[in-house]
């Protein structure tokens, strides 16, 4: 099917079936807001329940001292509650 008759969505799918990839790098690939990318995520997610994939996300994780125990595993938190740093990778995201 040609690239350009594929949703959005469905080329996001594409992608993270292929590679790893955080909603910053998502919305910069496919020039769309990073809240919007979540949401595209969060879609994805759910009309994989119904089949043999699923979503994987690798939790946020602070810089400087590793915490990895968010509450929220698909948004990036502003700061890290052991350390207060505020150095935080994204989550990123992947299908398998």
């Amino acid at each position: 099917m040609r690239e350009v008759s594929r949703t959005t969505r469905q080329r996001i799918a594409d992608r993270l079936r292929d590679e790893t990839m955080a909603a910053g790098t998502i919305a910069n690939t496919f020039e769309i807001q990073t809240s919007d990318a979540l949401t595209h995520v969060e879609h994805i997610a759910r009309s994989l329940e119904s089949t043999d994939e699923q979503l994987l996300v690798a939790p946020p994780e602070c810089n400087a001292c590793g915490f990895a125990d968010f509450d929220d595993l698909t948004n990036r938190p502003s700061r890290c509650p052991e350390c207060k740093h505020e150095s935080i990778s994204e989550p990123a995201y992947t299908i398998s």
